[in-house]
């Protein structure tokens, strides 16, 4: 079959040569001019001053890279008579597309590096490239893209610090606000329920128990004063009655019963001092106890004493005299009763201004009394108003506080921005001039025309000796006939038309090789006049 068909194996294989030859001289070299930049850490350790940025560089690398290939950067660049890029596509294609082939041609790719001690990578630098025709717009384009991200970075740190301090100046003056108002509130509910805080609620307690038993004490004291004036009182009554005695004594005939007189006077006075002393007693004992009935039994002694010597007296009385005499001693007795009267009129008066003076304490006691039970039993109601005021104020609090730091910390990393000392951006290699194309590869678009020939001229071989139907020797009679064969008859030509068909033959392939290699040297040609 390759013997029968070689000139289908050899004709696209010898023309895939030369159209790949022809393309890869005729299509123009481009270079890849690269630049590599660093993402340098913060030079001042975050636990002294953290950063206020909120994104990391890959982050905003991504976010930079958006700006920098958006349509009106690379329009800039494109149209920049210095560069003045893809000339010939600017003048038959829209700017659009333009922009989409340029954007094709910017490559971006970020270098990871491991992060110590654990499994993640972390972007430490990337790469920026771009392919073009002319090396040196290459590297200018390039070098505009560094210069480009070395702005949008500054760009967007300083833009990020003055937002943030901004935003965070007005949150901290809003949170300071609301802590104010919540303070005023909390001022306002303190004058408003003065002791009746909750705070104060253990403390009132403490005072209400104080001041009952104060009051217990005052009572005690009040019924103590009253007792005593009770027993005054008696014995006021009882000096009273015994200066109506002496009274109706005075005055008396004269006998020889002075002495009984004396006595039965002395009597008298014990019994008035006994019944006093037994009234004291009541007030403070039950008629059972011993002191009681000791005070009874030496009254009714004294008493049976006192009117035995009265009975004896009266018999023992002469007939009435015709004058009466002062009795001296109920004299002395009367003015001793008189005085000690008034000593207990004076006592009796003093007695009872202090029981007045008691019970007015009394009542501004139970008064007090009485408000500390009010604040007591409304401070439960309060408890709860106060309590979420208080939560409020704790909150407003904790947001001020939070604030204040972070627009502290936002200042700080404004100023280090400010200073170049936070995380940046820097370029290890400037923008490369290449020297040798990166494409095309001409050796490799030679080869895969040549391959691409030779498989097709073998299709194409297949396909004729598919078609072709007819027996070509003897071999091939006794397969497809099963018969005997007796002779053979070659198949005899004419000699020049044999000669005038390898002439063709010749010919077409001498002027098809003439015109191949004559493509590919133009198209060398082609290639390194414009090179020059």
């Amino acid at each position: 079959m390759l013997r029968r068909h070689r000139s289908w194996i050899l004709a696209p294989t010898f023309a895939g040569l030369v159209i790949a030859v022809v393309v890869a001289f005729f299509r123009p070299d481009t270079y890849v001019s690269t630049a590599l930049m660093r993402i340098t850490p913060q030079q001042v350790p975050e636990r002294l001053v953290p950063s206020a940025i909120n994104s990391q560089m890959a982050e905003r690398l991504t976010q930079m890279e958006t700006e920098i290939l958006s349509r009106t950067s690379l329009s800039e660049l494109i149209q920049r008579p210095s560069l003045n890029l893809y000339p010939k596509q600017r003048q038959g294609m829209p700017t659009e597309d333009v922009i989409e082939i340029m954007r094709k041609d910017i490559r971006i790719s970020m270098l990871d590096t491991p992060v110590q001690g654990t499994n993640h990578t972390a972007a430490a630098a990337f790469v920026i490239s771009y392919k073009y025709s002319d090396k040196y717009k290459a590297q200018a384009v390039v070098r505009e893209l560094v210069s480009k991200f070395n702005e949008q970075n500054s760009t967007v740190l300083r833009n990020q610090s003055s937002l943030t301090t901004s935003f965070l100046s007005d949150e901290y003056k809003a949170a300071k606000q609301d802590m104010d108002r919540l303070d005023a509130e909390i001022t306002k509910f303190k004058t408003e329920n003065q002791g009746r805080l909750p705070e104060q609620y253990q403390s009132n307690l403490a005072t209400l128990n104080s001041l009952q038993q104060q009051l217990g004490s005052m009572n005690e004291g009040l019924n103590r004063n009253q007792e005593e004036k009770m027993i005054l009182q008696t014995q006021l009554q009882n000096y009273k009655a015994q200066l109506n005695y002496y009274r109706s004594n005075l005055e008396e005939t004269p006998t020889n019963q002075t002495v009984k007189n004396e006595r039965l006077i002395a009597l008298e006075k014990m019994i008035t001092d006994a019944k006093a002393a037994l009234a004291a007693s009541r007030q403070l004992y039950t008629e059972d106890h011993p002191d009681i009935r000791n005070f009874k039994a030496r009254i009714a002694l004294l008493e049976k004493e006192r009117d035995d010597l009265e009975r004896k007296e009266s018999t023992e009385q002469q007939p009435a005299a015709t004058s009466k005499v002062t009795n001296p001693v109920v004299a002395r007795a009367i003015e001793d009763t008189k005085s000690e009267i008034a000593v207990l009129q004076t006592q009796l008066s003093a007695k009872d201004f202090e029981i007045a003076e008691k019970v007015r304490e009394q009542g501004e006691m139970n008064r007090a009394i009485a408000e500390y039970r009010r604040r007591i039993e409304a401070s439960p109601r309060s408890d709860q108003k106060y309590a979420a005021l208080l939560r409020e104020y704790q909150v407003a609090k904790d947001n001020f506080d939070d604030k204040a730091k972070r627009r502290e910390i936002s200042e700080t990393s404004q100023n280090l921005e400010e200073r170049k000392a936070g995380e940046n951006l820097e370029v290890l290699d400037s923008a490369s001039l290449p020297e040798q194309p990166s494409e095309p590869n001409r050796l490799s678009i030679a080869g895969m025309g040549l391959a691409g020939g030779l498989i097709l001229g073998i299709i194409l071989a297949g396909a004729r000796e598919m078609k072709d139907t007819s027996l070509k020797n003897l071999k091939d009679v006794r397969v497809y006939t099963n018969l005997p064969i007796l002779s053979s008859v070659p198949l005899l030509e004419n000699a020049l038309l044999q000669r005038r068909r390898r002439r063709l033959l010749w010919l077409a392939w001498s002027a098809a090789i003439l015109v191949g290699v004559a493509c590919m040297s133009g198209s060398m040609f082609y290639y390194f006049s414009n090179r020059s």
